[in-house]
Order: structure tokens, then sequence, then C-alpha cells
């Protein structure tokens, strides 16, 4: 009997993986407005106003299924590394 190996699943990895795709859509909706798609996010962060984000291709909306702590806690711990963990 052949043993087929574990295949290990993150739900944490998970979590990120789909914070990380709206975030990628949310800046390109950004960008395909002329915005400055970094400072609009971190507008949005800093202040939890929605209106720093445009409503093209619903992005405001998607922004807001992210909790801005995970979010936060995401980027610093990808920020620092491997310092992070």
């Amino acid at each position: 009997m052949r043993q087929e190996p574990t295949i290990s699943f993150s739900i944490h990895e998970d979590k990120d993986r789909q914070m990380r795709d709206l975030l990628v859509q949310v800046y390109d909706a950004l960008r395909e407005k002329g915005y400055n798609p970094i400072n609009q996010i971190v507008g949005y962060i800093l202040s939890e106003d929605p209106t720093y984000i445009t409503t093209h291709n619903n992005a405001r909306s998607l922004i807001r299924r992210i909790d801005r702590d995970d979010l936060l806690h995401a980027l610093v711990k990808n920020y620092l590394g491997e310092a992070g963990q």
C-alpha cells in the first residue's frame, strides 16, 4: 500500500493570501483611476475613512472586507521578515 504524503494546510496562510489578493485588487483600482495607491491605502489604514478608496471596480467594498488589525499585523510581519516571527 502506497502512502500519499500529508499536505499541510495553514488557515493563516490562506487568510493572508486572501487579504493580499483583495489588497492587490484595491491597489489596481486606485492606480487605474489615477490615484497614488500607496498614499490612499495608508490614508485608509490610518483613518479608517473609506473615502480614501475609490468605488471603481468595487474597491471600497473590497477593502472593507479586510480587518484593519489583521492587515497591520501582516504588513509589519512581512516587513520584518524572519525577525517578526
